[in-house]
């Protein structure tokens, strides 16, 4: 069955929170500094122990957005195969209080993208990453920004494939107790 990509507005969040985010983490990209930072970061693949992610388990998902800013500039998009809700895609833009936006109108970001387990590795992410580039490229952004973590190398390999550079790697984003490293992104458009 063919899927068909929506627009949507926030009254979706939601549904939208509904397709689940989880993912299995089988391997880490463990970030080496050489030289005291001096010679760079190097990112070596270790596997780990399996473990279940799931960000929507930790208070941050969809349905607390709108409580948390004004999502007015956001851009909501939706995959459906028929009526079957199978992924989606929220971009941030010109938003007071997203830090990662940096107060700039000519940059979106990704703030989430997921595809229902049932549908990974089918082309659903692609076309909603075609389709946000699209909706910044709509609002005369000129770059487009997503942020995701060391421990999601299917996603880090994904959004390469999708023409991104990593331009940033925070290793103390999340606090010093994590063990996550905050990985940033960049396309150009």
């Amino acid at each position: 069955m063919a899927i068909k990509i929506a627009e949507e507005s926030a009254t979706a969040l939601p549904d939208y929170g509904r397709v689940p985010i989880a993912f299995l983490v089988r391997s880490r990209f463990r970030v080496d500094v050489v030289h005291h930072g001096l010679g760079g970061l190097r990112l070596v693949e270790e596997h780990v122990d399996p473990y279940l992610k799931d960000y929507d388990g930790e208070g941050e998902g969809p349905s607390h957005w709108q409580g948390r800013w004004d999502i007015a500039h956001w851009g909501v998009l939706s995959a459906f195969e028929g009526s079957k809700r199978v992924g989606g895609a929220v971009i941030a833009w010109r938003t007071p209080g997203v830090t990662m936006l940096k107060g700039r109108d000519d940059l979106a970001t990704l703030w989430d993208l997921r595809v229902h387990p049932d549908n990974r590795g089918a082309g659903v992410g692609h076309r909603l990453f075609a389709r946000a580039l699209a909706w910044a490229r709509d609002r005369e952004c000129r770059l487009f920004q997503v942020e995701t973590q060391n421990i999601n190398v299917p996603a880090c390999r994904f959004y390469t494939r999708q023409g991104c550079e990593l331009g940033a790697i925070n290793r103390h984003a999340y606090g010093e107790a994590s063990d996550e490293a905050q990985l940033l992104w960049y396309k150009g458009l």
